[in-house]
């Protein structure tokens, strides 16, 4: 019996490669920085509200800066996404304020800015439309979706003054008369004066 028990096979688990280890580390920090990148950029879409990030075309920017000649005061682009509505903005000489609520997107906005000469009239914030303010604002921009239109409009109606304008591309505000309209299509912006959406009855 004893000559049987020294002669059997082992039970003991083979040892570990270290390359295994090493391999399982990696894989996890690959993991946990794909998890820190990409959960700003889905993050809104998993909000009642979305507000997805798509870049305005050559020629949105256009028709929302024919809108804008020679108009006073600062402007805001809600959403402001790569930065280049506000970028286009300062150049034109606008103070400009863009309200992003995707930290790597406000990163590569103050990035480019930097890069367009026009940091000093170019800011980016990190924040969330329905936590701030825009009574500060003459002109604001919008490249909404159809689902955030009609609160943003009462938002909008409580805050601007009365000399305020607001730019819309894509989609226009279901409740209010655009004072006038640049472009066709997807590429269609409308701008409307704060003077004329006041005189609506509030449907708050």
């Amino acid at each position: 019996m004893a000559g049987a028990g020294a002669g059997g096979s082992s039970t003991e688990p083979p040892p570990r490669h270290p390359w295994g280890l090493l391999g399982a580390a990696v894989l996890g920090a690959a993991l946990a920085g794909l998890h820190a990148v990409a959960v700003p950029f889905l993050a809104p879409a998993l909000r009642r509200v979305c507000l997805p990030f798509v870049p305005a075309t050559p020629r949105q920017l256009d028709n929302v800066l024919r809108l804008l000649p020679k108009r006073p005061g600062p402007l805001v682009d809600i959403g402001s996404g790569d930065g280049r509505v506000v970028i286009a903005a300062a150049k034109a000489g606008f103070p400009a304020v863009g309200y992003e609520l995707n930290p790597w997107l406000v990163w590569f906005s103050r990035y480019r800015a930097w890069r367009a000469g026009v940091r000093g009239c170019a800011t980016f914030y990190i924040c969330d439309l329905w936590k701030v303010t825009f009574s500060q604002f003459s002109n604001v921009v919008i490249f909404g979706v159809p689902q955030m239109m009609p609160q943003l409009e009462k938002k909008l109606e409580r805050e601007l003054g009365a000399g305020a304008r607001v730019i819309a591309c894509r989609f226009p505000f279901p409740g209010w008369t655009p004072a006038q309209v640049a472009g066709q299509g997807d590429d269609t912006a409308w701008a409307y004066d704060a003077g004329a959406f006041h005189s609506v009855p509030s449907r708050s």
